[in-house]
């Protein structure tokens, strides 16, 4: 008999950490994929991909060149998610550094502030969206050596900030009771193939929760996955798309807090 109830709480507990979020359908996780600094290698490349398979992404655009303008109100009225990632993408100064204007040792939160809520102008001109979600350069959220995160929640500029770290608590949490300003992410490293872009999925699958996926180029410019293991994860979502979910990191949290758990 204590064998018996033993299994059966422990089957009782495995349900529950599997159901730590309602998703869409019957879905067992929501994949998010986010891609940063509005790269030439996205729009040739990751773009296609995804509008093929039906899936909508978030792109961070910083520094978007004047000649992609177009293209990136095209990503917009396809239904994707255009993200602030700040004008000048601001990170902490490195030793060869040669040009410190634009680095976050020298800034002040109030500038940051300012920095973020132009953005939103030119992003709003783009996707004609009062709002938008917010990732921080590089992952860190100093400006003069000043954390101006619980500033930035305070302004009211952004609805979430996505960070540049994931935990296995992360991929089993309730996502409406994630605090907005600090929703995890996973890059991978140069060279990863598709297998392990998967794995990610599958670990979100299992623990009933959310995987973002932090991406740069794709198939060019830098910290770059290749197109093939790009499309080998994008090929998987597709074929699973019962199981997991794939939307916008805007799109999930919506989802989430309107369909929280009891």
């Amino acid at each position: 008999m204590k064998r018996f109830l033993a299994f059966a709480l422990s089957l009782v507990c495995g349900v529950s950490a599997a159901s730590a979020n309602e998703w869409p359908n019957g879905a067992k996780a929501a994949i998010v994929l986010t891609y940063d600094d509005a790269l030439d290698s996205q729009l040739d490349n990751a773009v296609p991909v995804l509008d093929e398979a039906g899936f909508k992404a978030t792109f961070f655009l910083a520094s978007v060149k004047p000649s992609a303008l177009s293209r990136w109100r095209d990503v917009a009225n396809e239904g994707h998610e255009l993200g602030n990632h700040t004008k000048y993408h601001a990170c902490p100064a490195s030793s060869n550094a040669t040009d410190l204007s634009h680095t976050s040792n020298v800034y002040t939160t109030e500038q940051m502030l300012k920095e973020i809520e132009e953005q939103n102008v030119f992003l709003t001109s783009l996707d004609g969206k009062s709002t938008h979600g917010f990732a921080s350069p590089c992952g860190q959220t100093l400006a003069g050596g000043v954390n101006y995160l619980e500033a930035l929640r305070d302004a009211k500029l952004v609805t979430y900030v996505r960070g540049v770290y994931t935990s296995p608590e992360n991929l089993r949490a309730d996502v409406a009771k994630m605090d907005p300003m600090r929703m995890p992410s996973r890059g991978f490293e140069e060279g990863v193939t598709g297998a392990k872009l998967i794995e990610f999925a599958k670990e979100a699958e299992a623990g009933g929760g959310m995987a973002v996926y932090l991406f740069h180029g794709v198939g060019g410019d830098y910290l770059q996955v290749s197109k093939a293991a790009h499309r080998e994860l994008i090929d998987w979502l597709a074929a699973h798309r019962s199981d997991v979910w794939v939307t916008t990191l805007q799109g999930a949290l919506d989802w989430a807090k309107a369909h929280p758990n009891p």
